[in-house]
């Protein structure tokens, strides 16, 4: 079954340091449906990213973090690398802006180390979820449980734990903005 996303707006939060597959493959899955996407981050112009064991390609923020409006998206993407959520994660604008996306009940989708980020904004208690390996006790200690598994959706939460998994990843991203944009023309 093919889904269209035409007018959906997503956001995917990071900075220097993302693994680089982990955006840009999901940014293009979705944007292969229709979706609108852009990068938010604290910094402006581009962000490095990560490729496996070195610095990887550049990719253009197109909205800064600090003028970036949770209302204005439809879901937000969240990916790993090591550096990336654990810069993040210290920034209490990128933790507030999780934060919201998470409360409001819209789709917030993080790979491998993304779920910092998740445990950060401190909305991982009763989830279950995957991540990255290293990332497991840290979401166990929040209150979530940990399962090994290539994708996991919860209420509103959807995790990977690895590059490996994104085409999963991606898939379920589109399966569940899909079904919500379903439910909300059943509704009217």
């Amino acid at each position: 079954m093919t889904h269209e996303l035409t007018g959906k707006k997503i956001a995917i939060l990071a900075t220097d340091g993302f693994e680089q597959v982990e955006l840009t493959e999901p940014k293009t899955a979705l944007e292969q449906v229709g979706a609108e996407i852009e990068v938010v981050s604290p910094k402006k112009g581009e962000i490095k990213g990560w490729k496996l064991t070195d610095w990887g390609e550049k990719v253009r923020v197109d909205k800064a973090l600090d003028q970036a409006n949770p209302g204005d998206y439809d879901a937000l993407v969240l990916p790993g690398g090591v550096i990336n959520p654990d810069h993040l994660r210290m920034d209490p604008k990128a933790v507030s802006f999780v934060k919201e996306f998470a409360e409001s009940g819209k789709p917030v989708a993080a790979i491998c180390h993304g779920p910092w980020m998740l445990v950060e904004a401190g909305v991982v208690e009763r989830k279950t979820m995957t991540s990255w390996p290293s990332v497991k006790t840290d979401l166990r200690n929040a209150g979530a449980n940990w399962v090994d598994q290539p994708v996991v959706e919860d209420g509103n939460i959807i995790t990977s734990r690895k590059p490996d998994d994104i085409p999963a990843f991606s898939k379920k991203i589109i399966e569940v903005l899909a079904d919500k944009t379903q439910q909300l023309r059943a509704a009217s």
